[in-house]
């Protein structure tokens, strides 16, 4: 989210990355007059320069209520999306499901490498097109990527850093 909103409203600019974002960017969104409301349409809106002292307003009553809502329910909006993946983990860290998932994990890891060793060298199995055993290589290579997300994690960062280089100038 862009740094006007993050001066103006850091609770609200927190919202937007955590697992509440969609309720964030919804009152945005009402707020700004957005009918389509998603995190690029409300920060174009926002980008514009345009907002009126109205919305402004409004935008700092969002910020109050987000407060204090932090505030009665004990909680920080930023630390929500780390806390809805450390929860996730323990739980299946102590509700003993974890030794399942390692062995689903590596099951899933050993067929797709399997699979791809085994087109690598003996090439497609015959009558089979080249279309479908691309899509069902691609499941495969997607499916992986989520079991070593699930493992070695994906960070929020990594989600924003991606965000800032696609709307950052090119190099020239």
């Amino acid at each position: 989210m862009n740094d006007f909103l993050k001066n103006l409203a850091p609770t609200v600019a927190s919202a937007l990355l955590g697992p509440m974002g969609g309720v964030a960017v919804a009152a945005i969104g009402k707020i700004l007059g957005v009918d389509t409301a998603t995190v690029d349409t409300v920060s174009a809106a926002i980008n514009n320069g345009k907002l009126t002292p109205d919305q402004i307003t409004e935008l700092k009553k969002l910020e109050m209520q987000y407060q204090a809502d932090e505030s009665e329910r004990g909680f920080k909006y930023a630390d929500l999306a780390f806390k809805d993946r450390d929860s996730a983990r323990q739980a299946n860290v102590t509700g003993g499901t974890q030794m399942h998932l390692f062995w689903l994990s590596l099951v899933l890891l050993a067929i797709t490498l399997g699979t791809e060793v085994y087109i690598l060298f003996n090439g497609l199995p015959v009558g089979l097109s080249e279309l479908v055993t691309g899509r069902v290589l691609g499941l495969m290579d997607a499916v992986s990527m989520m079991v070593l997300a699930y493992w070695y994690g994906t960070t929020n960062g990594s989600a924003q850093k991606t965000h800032l280089l696609s709307q950052a100038e090119p190099i020239r």
